[in-house]
């Protein structure tokens, strides 16, 4: 084993060296700080070829609705306004399930077209993806678990509804480790003035795994870190005094309690220490050629939208981070959501495929698994007042809409259907598919076959990366996934 937190005879160990001479404690010490030492994880490397280097994860926070973007209903239009049959309402939350009537509300993009050689169907709301149409591998057929955010958001990022379980970046930096000695493996970046349903930073925490594994949250402005920079007055080679001496006093510490959370802080600090060069010279984009906010428009100069996130995204990309994370707040449209769709749109449609063709004209997009998605979907029926022109949608976890593009992904296809109303995940024939996580199903993509899928292109069977905690061995996909062979190139 490589990591000794995994040791069941850990404790007894750590007791026995306690309390014997000072010599053995010494070598206990050495012995722990030289695992500790090693940038590989648990897995001592990927267990397959990898497909994917690293990821980047475009998280659309409150649920895009599919019916505006990538799953076109021309019944829907046509029946505008007409009561929803009862039979295929489904699941409802509370709030639509008191309205007295469901109306179906038909979308209001009706310019649904053909992109790119491969004719991927999307709207005219995204324009910029149109430019992607044959890189991205559309599913349509995705479903969940939750039918509310909280657990919902929490169910695609942990594999759990309930909080407390690592996240996907942990687990990846659990199970691979890192060559990375200037940045952290896992980094997370939220869109600033998002508003909507609120993140939590729990979303990338390492739950029961080592401290050393969550993700790092870079911020807009002077600082994409919080007190990373050295106080006016402190020179670098003062705090590197003073950090030599904080170790010291940790070591001291170790042989006392030999508590591993003293060798993550000690890690943790020399992380940081070695972040005041490299993340000012990630955030200082001033070295980028004008083609780059030709492709990412001028909103990327702003730090701290999409935009900006997303060039970051392609920076940290290029020097080697594991695991990218984005978050874009705003999705959750129970009302007038044709406009805020339109504005969601506008703030992250350019940047998701600049990022895309950035990567590809640098060749990272092979190696690179960019996700996009939410935690679920909208309702085919209007929650609210209803027009011609304006409506809401509920939420809905029985089928909705993602994309992935590269690391060994198929471009320029879309997989899955879903029924004449949207409302329920149906075969290529309109045969309904009952598909559950208990038994994967080619017709339907569960939550726990992205997570799956994820880690299968970068080496890792899911099956295999788990960690014992609290009696029981936990793992990202729980006791279910199944890896999505057919969008595999």
């Amino acid at each position: 084993m490589h990591h000794h937190e995994l040791d069941p005879f850990a404790i007894n160990r750590r007791h026995f060296f306690k309390q014997s001479s000072t010599g053995i404690g010494a070598m206990a010490l050495a012995s722990l700080f030289a695992e500790d030492s090693e940038t590989h994880g648990i897995l001592g490397g990927p267990e397959a070829t990898p497909r994917a280097k690293r990821v980047i994860y475009l998280f659309q926070s409150g649920g895009p609705s599919q019916f505006e973007l990538f799953d076109d209903k021309p019944y829907l239009r046509e029946n505008h306004g007409i009561e929803l049959p009862s039979h295929v309402r489904g699941r409802e939350t509370g709030m639509s399930s008191h309205q007295s009537s469901i109306p179906m509300a038909g979308s209001v993009c009706t310019n649904f077209a053909k992109h790119g050689q491969s004719g991927q169907e999307m709207t005219d709301f995204i324009p910029w993806h149109h430019k992607i149409a044959d890189d991205i591998c559309i599913m349509r057929n995705v479903y969940t678990d939750a039918i509310n955010h909280d657990p919902a958001i929490t169910f695609i990022q942990t594999g759990a509804q309930i909080a407390g379980r690592p996240c996907i970046g942990s687990w990846l930096s659990y199970g691979l480790g890192t060559d990375n000695k200037d940045l952290p493996n896992f980094i997370v970046m939220v869109s600033k003035n998002g508003g909507g349903q609120p993140l939590y930073a729990r979303l990338w925490g390492s739950g029961f795994l080592d401290s050393r594994h969550a993700g790092v949250e870079f911020l807009a402005g002077e600082d994409p870190i919080l007190y990373l920079s050295n106080p006016d007055g402190i020179s670098q080679g003062t705090r590197r005094s003073m950090l030599d001496k904080l170790k010291e006093l940790n070591d001291e510490q170790f042989r006392r309690e030999l508590d591993p959370a003293i060798e993550s802080r000690i890690a943790q600090y020399e992380m940081a220490y070695r972040m005041q060069t490299s993340v000012p010279e990630v955030a200082d984009v001033s070295d980028e050629p004008q083609s780059t906010w030709d492709l990412y428009g001028e909103d990327a100069k702003e730090p701290g939208t999409y935009a900006a996130n997303c060039l970051k995204a392609r920076r940290l990309a290029e020097r080697g981070v594991q695991f990218i994370q984005l978050y874009h707040q705003g999705w959750d449209a129970h009302g007038g959501l044709p406009g805020s769709m339109k504005d969601r749109c506008q703030k992250t449609d350019r940047g998701s495929a600049a990022l895309v063709m950035d990567l590809k004209q640098r060749g990272l997009l092979d190696d690179t698994l960019v996700i996009w998605g939410g935690e679920f979907g909208r309702t085919p029926y209007s929650q609210g007042a209803l027009s011609k022109t304006n409506y809401g949608r509920d939420h809905h976890q029985a089928c909705f809409s993602m994309w992935m593009a590269g690391g060994g992904i198929k471009g320029g296809i879309t997989v899955g259907h879903t029924d004449k109303y949207g409302s329920q995940i149906v075969d290529a024939d309109g045969n309904p598919v009952h598909a559950t996580k208990h038994h994967y199903h080619k017709d339907a993509i569960h939550v726990h076959d992205i997570q799956a899928t994820i880690l299968h292109q970068l080496g890792i069977d899911h099956k295999k990366l788990s960690y014992k905690y609290q009696g029981r061995h936990f793992r990202l996909t729980d006791v279910h996934g199944g890896v999505i062979q057919h969008i595999l190139s």
